[in-house]
């Protein structure tokens, strides 16, 4: 019998225990949907709705979330690059793969752009309420779902996940100054247009 937890490695044993051990046929549903809902594409598509529905305070807060965002998933992808480590299937045995995936492991993008999202809106829109510990949940269980699925170590979601606190507390930090370059730049775009 395969015994994938005999190791010395805390992050590979971690990877084991959630990915083969916690295996079942309603998380094999449930984990691979909520991978999906994390990535950065869907967080800026969750930003642009809230833009256009949010009011004015929802606009700003959009416009700094999706500048963190697109700063994100650059400083992601040259991390991915520098670091290239290889995603667990690529490297562990009998892992299972629920939604294959290309590109490097470290760090998990899904993490940085979910808790990018998680620290601007929990901050600057939910407040401490129930809504910031359900946004808080949710973004856990995209984080937990990217091992489940097999395609990240427990140490590449965590360290996304700190990376994306870093990345929105800093848009947040100079909100000011991210709001008034948009201005200038629709300014700029009106006039282009001469409207």
């Amino acid at each position: 019998m395969f015994e994938p937890l005999i190791t010395n490695n805390i992050d590979i044993q971690l990877f084991y225990l959630i990915n083969i051990y916690m295996q079942n046929p309603l998380f094999d549903f449930i984990m691979p949907v909520l991978s999906e809902v994390g990535y950065f594409t869907a967080w800026i598509l969750i930003s642009i709705i809230i833009f256009f529905i949010g009011g004015e305070k929802g606009r700003k807060v959009a416009i700094v979330c999706i500048t963190a965002l697109i700063a994100g998933y650059f400083i992601t992808e040259i991390l991915k690059i520098i670091v290239a480590r290889p995603r667990p299937y690529e490297t562990l045995e009998g892992v299972r793969v629920l939604v294959p995936t290309t590109g490097y492991s470290w760090p998990s993008g899904h993490s940085v752009a979910s808790f990018i999202a998680f620290t601007i809106y929990g901050l600057a829109v939910i407040g401490r309420s129930y809504g910031f510990y359900i946004f808080l949940i949710l973004v856990c269980l995209i984080m937990f779902s990217r091992v489940y699925i097999g395609v990240h170590y427990p140490s590449d979601v965590l360290s996304g996940a700190l990376i994306g606190i870093f990345i929105g507390l800093t848009a947040l930090f100079f909100k000011n100054e991210i709001l008034s370059t948009a201005n200038d730049l629709k300014n700029e775009l009106l006039k282009i247009l001469n409207i």
